[in-house]
């Protein structure tokens, strides 16, 4: 990969230039952005932090979470759409797990180490 130095107006110390050609790009800071944006409301972090364990359909979830289904629903979205979770359908039911990513284990790792709780056994 090609490192493109960039000129900086002030040349405090060397280290400036290094860190700055190594900045993660627009779109992956995007992509970290609306995840963690996505988890900075306390319905959709519940929601997200049992799908990290399990398989469950809107209608278990809404239960878990004392929520109505449509609300869930909402959620659960939003959570899709920003790669958080993923869904399958088993006959006429939707059932939603977290998606098998990196970011997605990260994020449920930092969360528990967050709040000081662990996975279920």
């Amino acid at each position: 990969m090609d490192i493109k130095k960039i000129p900086l107006p002030h040349n405090h110390n060397e280290n400036d230039n290094r860190i700055i050609e190594e900045m993660p790009s627009l779109e992956t800071i995007t992509s970290v952005a609306e995840a963690m944006s996505q988890l900075g409301n306390p319905s959709r972090l519940r929601i997200f932090w049992l799908l990290c364990h399990c398989e469950e359909c809107v209608i278990n979830i809404a239960a878990a979470t004392d929520m109505s289904s449509p609300a869930v629903s909402h959620h659960l979205k939003l959570l899709k759409e920003s790669g958080l979770i993923v869904a399958n359908r088993h006959g006429k039911e939707m059932y939603y797990r977290a998606a098998d990513s990196d970011m997605v284990l990260k994020l449920h790792h930092t969360i528990e180490e967050i709040a000081r709780i662990s996975c279920p056994k």
